[in-house]
């Protein structure tokens, strides 16, 4: 097996990231792919910043050691923001990351009011603040930190009903109904299962804006500029780290993505 024929990686503190993946399998159809939920380590969004540069650095030298992946997706907003530089600084393979949406948010406001809902850690990364300063600068921006949002799409999205799903949107989406945002960047790749909700819960009026078609954009720029385009396709392969979680409901994500479960990394 040549280079080419290595998995792009895609990694989350759980099963954020998945939607990324699907977007890349349809734009990418040969390409092997392997996901990665690190369960161990869940949720990134209420580390500090060391905390989290350690675990995605540790996380990054498993997977070269065992999967030896021709690219790796971050595809974790609080991971990106915190840790994405410093992992093209040490490692040799090209990185892709996933960071808030700001710049189409802006393009697509009319109002000129933007939402961001994301995890604590991204809205009070610096990061964050460098991207609404270079590209929303004219604009109001309206954060909001929806944590239990995450734990909800992760432990509880197979087993709530429509009713709950819609009753946990409407909490955190109450400060953009105020706010008037005509916006709304999902600044947590988790929060992307629940786009059909926010849709319900703010209206037509309100655009939904998230990274994956950025993201997916650029791992096809950087497998064709790298000469790495697949020469045998893989069976896809779900992994996850840690053996404290729940396995009835990871499957059940792996095969809802249609991917081979691979137990523990």
């Amino acid at each position: 097996m040549t280079m080419a024929d290595n998995s792009i990686v895609f990694i989350d503190s759980g099963v954020g990231g998945l939607p990324y993946l699907k977007m890349t399998r349809e734009c990418m159809s040969k390409e092997n792919l392997v996901y990665v939920a690190d369960n161990k380590n869940f949720p990134y969004g209420e580390k500090s910043t060391q905390e989290i540069k350690e675990i995605i650095i540790n996380l990054i030298q498993e997977i070269i050691t065992k999967i030896d992946p021709k690219l790796i997706v971050i595809a974790c907003n609080t991971a990106s923001v915190v840790a994405l530089s410093t992992l093209r600084n040490k490692f040799g393979i090209p990185f892709v990351g996933v960071v808030p949406a700001i710049k189409p948010a802006v393009e697509y406001s009319d109002n000129g009011r933007i939402g961001l809902l994301a995890t604590r850690k991204t809205v009070e990364d610096p990061y964050t603040d460098k991207l609404i300063t270079n590209f929303a600068s004219g604009c109001s921006v309206k954060k909001y930190a929806g944590i239990d949002l995450v734990e909800f799409v992760e432990k509880k999205y197979f087993l709530s009903t429509d009713q709950e799903k819609l009753k946990v949107i409407t909490e955190a989406s109450m400060d953009f109904v105020d706010s008037n945002i005509d916006s709304l960047v999902l600044g947590c790749t988790h929060f992307i299962y629940l786009i059909e909700y926010f849709k319900q819960v703010l209206g037509s009026s309100v655009d939904i804006i998230d990274s994956r078609e950025g993201v997916v954009k650029q791992v096809k720029k950087l497998v064709e500029y790298n000469g790495l385009s697949i020469k045998n396709k893989n069976k896809d392969t779900f992994y996850i780290t840690g053996s404290n979680y729940e396995k009835s409901n990871y499957r059940e994500f792996a095969n809802k993505f249609s991917l081979n479960w691979g137990g523990s990394l």
